[in-house]
């Protein structure tokens, strides 16, 4: 149970209409039913009653509702008055899968910076730092995840994808030419899928669904031994070496990139916590993302060409 499902359990609730909330809220509406049911599934009790025409708080949605909401007040006062503490206070900061190998360094004399130790996907990364679990977090947004959850993001780093591939031919391969896992399990996998999905739809690569995690690891290099075709990697893959019997081959036409952001609150007034974000992103540079050979989702808060 994280606090912006019930945020939106009380925009629900409020509104009657989860199309309606769905707009208030800013996202997607089976976005929004998918969270709804979860919450029901860790509370265990089901909050609407719903058809194609209504939806109806249930018995036990009214009961939980005033104490919902005065969970949300205190969670708010709590956010105000850590706001007002004193910028000695530590920074705490999630990330992904990589992050700058000299972060407390950058941000020493500014912020006591406290990494958290809980490595999550990005789409939960950036969750937490709405609900204000954490102060910051390296990760992949799109610019919709950033409205949704009022957050703002500036760019810390960049991947650019290559291709894994059976034979000794490192030559680069078209990005028509490739093939992307998209894996079934969307709790871990979210991110990643969504960014596969359109990388496919924009360049003709191929998609090919799994079950097994196999985005990265040793089943990632079982897949492409299967297909016998260039599959692009995830960025949890960029260090991972390469088996001798599988080649590693440039993407091109266009060269996909991965960004990563490091994301805080949008109204975040702590000093450490704005010290910290000024000091990891300050030189930073274009990291090669305004090349017209490269390719970022549409969504990517940092495209700079079409």
């Amino acid at each position: 149970m994280e606090l912006r499902q019930l945020r939106y359990f009380v925009a629900v609730a409020e509104e009657l209409h989860f199309g309606r909330a769905a707009v208030r809220l800013r996202i997607a509406g089976p976005s929004l039913s998918q969270q709804i049911k979860a919450l029901e599934r860790d509370l265990g009790v089901r909050l609407f009653d719903r058809d194609r025409r209504s939806v109806a708080l249930t018995p036990s949605g009214q009961a939980l509702l005033p104490q919902v909401r005065a969970l949300l007040d205190q969670a708010d006062e709590l956010r105000r008055s850590a706001a007002g503490m004193a910028a000695t206070e530590p920074v705490r900061l999630g990330y992904v899968s990589w992050r700058p190998p000299d972060l407390t360094a950058r941000v020493s004399g500014v912020a006591q910076l406290h990494v958290d130790a809980w490595v999550m996907p990005s789409h939960t990364q950036a969750g937490r730092v709405a609900d204000g679990s954490i102060d910051l977090a390296i990760c992949w947004v799109r610019a919709d995840d950033l409205a949704a959850h009022a957050l703002e993001a500036r760019l810390i780093g960049a991947d650019r994808l290559f291709a894994i591939s059976t034979g000794t031919g490192t030559s680069a391969v078209p990005a028509k030419d490739t093939s992307i896992l998209v894996d079934s399990d969307t709790a871990t996998w979210d991110s990643w899928n969504r960014y596969a999905e359109e990388f496919a739809r924009d360049t003709g690569a191929r998609v090919v669904r799994i079950d097994d995690g196999g985005i990265t690891g040793a089943a990632f290099f079982d897949h492409v031994r299967r297909l016998r075709h260039p599959v692009v990697n995830s960025p949890k893959g960029q260090t991972a070496p390469v088996p001798p019997d599988l080649v590693q081959r440039p993407v091109v036409d266009p060269a996909p990139y991965w960004t990563w952001a490091l994301v805080c609150r949008r109204d975040e007034t702590r000093k450490a916590v704005r010290a910290a974000v000024e000091a990891l992103t300050r030189d930073v540079g274009g990291l090669g993302l305004d090349a017209d050979t490269a390719w970022l989702p549409a969504e990517d808060p940092f495209r700079t060409t079409g």
